[in-house]
């Protein structure tokens, strides 16, 4: 039945990969399951028969479905089943998206569909690398023209040595999280997170993925040669010579002169007559697609005039070409709020808003992987406005979320531990204007904002860029650092990396060319080295040296302790009574998990030790000595019973009320009164002797103290 049913078998990385061709999806143009270990992943491509018309770029939609059956796992949302994609679904088809596109047809305006699924899922091997090798080879077997193979692999540095696809128990311990995509001869794709690793070992864990990737791209090259399907014709929508030749002979000079400012807003202005010039002269010429042809005309001239002045060593707004735009930064800008960090280079600016909450207010995750909740959030607006554009917020697309991931990932590094630090964080990067490397100035700004808000960050960071210029048929390159709109448009990469002092945090690397080289690389983590430590000293810690000492007055003050386990229901109560108490006469908000870790938050701290206190005394037998804060709860004609916690009380006698003769205990306490007290005695049977006096002698003895 299954004529066309093939299996391809190799190594990776040590384990076993089986590759299955020809059993399902005869309708693709290309179709495989990857099986790595236990992990299988089906890749599927398709492409339309004729190009979309009225487009000026190719239209590849790149998506990678999580299925919670891979885990063996029922969706908790109401209707049982995955809704929209979660972040890591929609970063990993951004991250596979990137090597992929610029080795199909730059002139191809056919509709390119990838959709990878993932059936099963083996902790120890990565389903985004199964995901990307399956599309690879998808598309490699298939009649959709494209310059491939290419393959990818995760890098990790555990316990100082290189690991290729580490393992579940290996991740635990690693210090680098490193995604790499290469084909035969160059590297199309680097995506890390790191603990701050130094720009030398970065480069050596590319190069020994690379080395690694080479071997399955001449794996893949041979499934193609075996059962590969010839590459079908389409129609070419390359822009004719004569009217690309005709716009610059019309307005070319006229192109440079509007090009050649700093400010984005004068360069739009002076093009605009331009753009109309030529409409004016053409548009009748070249018939019904005349129009959209004529803009890309535009477009490929503004190309041309752009990388010829970076090849030539002028760059648009006058810098040298490893010179930064003019910084600024500021923290403190908006009352009330956490922490705030305003981030200024050029014409992009960024602000970041840092909130701080309790660990519930963690993000809950529903994902394929390990991790169900995260207590650092970054998200990332890029409102219309930033462009002087009109379009309607409609909320965060894949670019948004990627660049807000991108900047999460380089601050995870340097956060305290949750025993440092028990809050829960979200920062919020708002770009007010944007004219190039927006995801580096949020790294910069929300640095800014948690210092601001008083988070004892490990180690500020700061994020820079670093384009390219290569031309065809030579070696020859040229990088420029802190690239700006126009030359990220018409330039070949985009060489994004945050880190600190010490090291990388986080890169990625998107391109437009067939490849980077090992010297590219190098050339790129020395730039913006120096850049980073050149903001970091000269920029961002003349705003803020240092973090704050104490989180602002309107974050929520924490507090943690730790119960023993066998404590945790005294604590929580009878249908959570207790801890409900707590919360309403301390006016806080407590956590405590299945380890007996407690967490408390407050706007006020006084309060917030309070319930501290209380959760202690519960799950603590009282100690002779220890003063406590409690609640006269009854009274006797002999003396006050004091609640010093939910289900404790004691005696304070008549005699211990004061230090004088008391006649009646209702002239000295009330129900209801809050009062100091010290524990004097527990007896044989567990009762509690108080004493008002004594904790008033001890307070008044330590103030005195305290003054001497």
């Amino acid at each position: 039945m299954f004529e066309n049913y093939r299996t391809f078998e190799t190594t990776y990385a040590g384990r076993k990969l089986v590759v299955e061709t020809g059993k399902t999806c005869a309708l693709s143009n290309g179709s495989c399951w990857v099986r790595y270990g236990e992990t299988t992943v089906m890749a599927n491509v398709t492409a339309s028969a004729k190009p979309r018309d009225g487009i000026d770029f190719f239209p590849l939609s790149v998506d990678y479905e999580e299925r919670l059956y891979s885990v063996g796992r029922i969706p908790g949302s109401f209707t049982k089943r995955e809704g929209k994609p979660t972040e890591k679904a929609i970063l990993t088809s951004r991250m596979v998206d990137r090597p992929i596109r610029p080795l199909f047809p730059k002139d191809m305006r056919n509709d390119v569909s990838v959709v990878m699924t993932v059936l099963s899922v083996d902790p120890d091997c990565a389903p985004e690398i199964a995901g990307m090798i399956a599309t690879s080879i998808a598309i490699s077997i298939s009649d959709i023209p494209w310059n491939g193979p290419i393959a990818g692999i995760s890098v990790g540095l555990v316990d100082g040595e290189i690991v290729l696809n580490p393992t579940q128990e290996q991740r635990k311990h690693n210090d680098l999280v490193l995604t790499v995509a290469g084909s035969a001869e160059k590297i199309v794709m680097i995506e890390a997170g790191a603990n701050e690793v130094d720009e030398k070992t970065m480069l050596q864990a590319i190069l020994t993925g690379h080395e690694e990737i080479k071997k399955m791209v001449a794996f893949i090259a041979d499934i193609q040669k075996q059962i590969g399907k010839p590459k079908f014709a389409f129609e070419s929508q390359e822009i004719p010579h004569d009217m690309f030749d005709a716009v610059e002979a019309l307005v070319g000079e006229k192109v440079k002169v509007a090009l050649d400012t700093n400010d984005k807003n004068v360069r739009d202005a002076r093009m605009k007559p331009i753009t109309d010039e030529v409409h004016e002269a053409f548009d009748a010429q070249y018939g019904e697609n005349g129009p959209a042809k004529l803009d890309e005309c535009l477009y490929k001239l503004q190309k041309k005039i752009v990388r010829n002045w970076l090849y030539n060593g002028k760059r648009v707004d006058g810098r040298g070409i490893d010179e930064i735009r003019p910084l600024a930064a500021e923290v403190g800008l908006v009352p009330r709020v956490h922490g705030s960090g305003l981030f200024t280079r050029g014409q992009t600016q960024v602000m970041t808003i840092a909130t701080l909450g309790p660990i519930s207010d963690a993000q809950k995750l529903d994902g394929l992987d390990d991790e169900t909740t995260k207590r650092y959030m970054h998200q990332y607006n890029f409102p219309s406005y930033s462009v002087g554009e009109t379009k309607p917020s409609r909320g965060p697309g894949r670019r948004e979320i990627g660049h807000g991931a991108l900047a999460e990932k380089a601050l995870v590094p340097v956060l305290p531990s949750v025993e440092e630090f028990p809050y829960a964080m979200r920062l919020v990067s708002e770009v007010l204007s944007s004219n190039g490397s927006t995801s580096q100035g949020s790294i910069c700004g929300s640095t800014l904002a948690l210092m601001d808000a008083g988070v004892p960050i490990k180690a500020p960071v700061a994020g820079i860029s670093c384009g390219l210029i290569t031309f065809p048929d030579s070696d020859d390159f040229m990088t420029m650092v802190d690239i700006q709109g126009l030359e990220d448009f018409y330039g070949d990469m985009d060489f994004k990396v945050g880190g600190t002092h010490k090291g990388i945090t986080a890169i990625q690397v998107d391109i437009k060319v067939d490849g980077l080289t090992p010297a590219i690389i190098e050339q790129a983590f020395e730039k913006t080295r120096k850049a980073r430590l050149y903001i970091l000293d000269e920029i961002m810690l003349k705003a803020i040296p240092a973090p704050r000492k104490e989180v602002g007055t309107y974050a929520p003050k924490m507090l943690q302790t730790k119960v023993p386990v066998d404590k945790i229901r005294d604590v929580i109560g009878s249908g959570g009574k207790v801890i409900q108490k707590i919360c309403a006469e301390c006016d806080v908000k407590i956590d405590i998990n299945d380890e007996g870790n407690v967490f408390v938050s407050g706007l006020s701290m006084e309060n917030t030790k309070k319930a501290i206190q209380i959760i202690e005394t519960i799950a603590h037998d009282p100690e002779v000595g220890a003063i406590y804060k409690g609640k006269v709860v009854r009274l006797m004609n002999f003396g006050a019973f004091v609640e010093i916690a939910p289900g404790k009380d004691g005696l304070v006698h008549i005699s211990q009320l004061e230090n004088r003769r008391v006649e009646r205990v209702e002239d000295v306490v009330d129900i209801g009164d809050e009062i100091v007290v010290k524990v004097i005695e527990i007896d044989k049977q567990g009762r509690i002797n108080l004493s008002r006096k004594e904790a008033l002698a001890d307070i008044a003895a330590k103030k005195k103290q305290q003054q001497q």
